[in-house]
């Protein structure tokens, strides 16, 4: 709460999406909306009069850390023999490679997962690996693969009836440029980008002076505490892509879901004998 408040999320029709470690999607609301089937996550704000409904995916920016720490030892030498951000280098080289990774599809379910699927024993997966895939497209494929898992919790979102208006995403996968467009081209829409590393201490600061009377949030657009953003905008050539590629990344999890409790059953008898 005290993140999307520093963030500038307070009023309906406005969302936070976060790419952290994990990824959030959240909407605040002037009542209470509640997923019954418990897929999104539904609080009271920090505000009177405001509550918010998210979705998590466990493993966003999670992701494509594992991807670094197990495949990126290349990019890594590179980056600390030339001074530069080793995800720069990754998302450099997905960049040259076309969307949708050449028929890869990656789920990012590396630590079970909250939205849409509420499923513990969800595992991450690449589907559609091929002879000529290079590490390029894996990248690729993980970049997408968390978009589309956002996808799931923004359409949750809209089934509830959510406002959903403007979007700012935040989080160190914000700061990639490549990222935010293949989002912005999977939900079809343009976002905005807000910068800086505070997090929710800037909302914390902001309802401390809010309570003291120094700062009224619900006159933002008034007050002093800035929230610097700029906006991207969908590149024109990508949404109809992901629009295709987007049903079979959620039909491969319904096609996996059985394996996946099937494994967890096994990996619970091996630690049992």
């Amino acid at each position: 709460a005290a993140g999307a408040v520093g963030l500038g999320v307070i009023d309906p029709g406005l969302v936070s999406v976060v790419f952290g470690t994990s990824g959030v999607v959240l909407a605040p609301t002037a009542t209470p909306l509640r997923d019954p089937a418990g897929r999104l996550h539904t609080f009271c704000h920090a505000l009177e009069d405001r509550w918010f409904t998210m979705g998590v995916t466990q493993a966003a920016g999670g992701s494509l850390q594992w991807y670094r720490r197990r495949f990126g030892q290349p990019e890594v030498l590179v980056a600390q023999a030339s001074g530069t951000d080793v995800y720069d280098l990754l998302l450099a080289e997905a960049a040259q490679v076309a969307p949708g990774a050449e028929g890869l599809l990656y789920l990012p379910y590396l630590l079970g997962e909250r939205t849409p699927h509420l499923n513990p024993d969800a595992r991450g997966a690449f589907v559609g690996l091929d002879w000529r895939h290079e590490r390029s497209h894996l990248v690729r494929a993980v970049l997408e693969g968390v978009a589309f898992s956002l996808r799931d919790a923004w359409e949750l979102l809209v089934d509830l009836g959510a406002p959903l208006n403007q979007v700012r995403v935040s989080g160190g996968g914000a700061q990639g440029q490549l990222w935010m467009e293949i989002f912005s081209a999977v939900l079809n829409r343009s976002v905005t980008t807000v910068g800086g590393s505070h997090g929710p201490a800037y909302g914390a600061a902001m309802l401390a002076a809010h309570g003291v009377g120094m700062l009224d949030l619900h006159q933002m657009s008034e007050s002093g505490w800035r929230i610097q953003a700029t906006p991207v905008v969908s590149p024109t050539d990508w949404p109809a892509a992901y629009a295709g590629l987007y049903p079979l990344y959620r039909r491969s999890y319904q096609s996996l879901a059985g394996v996946y409790k099937d494994l967890a059953e096994w990996k619970t008898r091996q630690v049992l004998i």
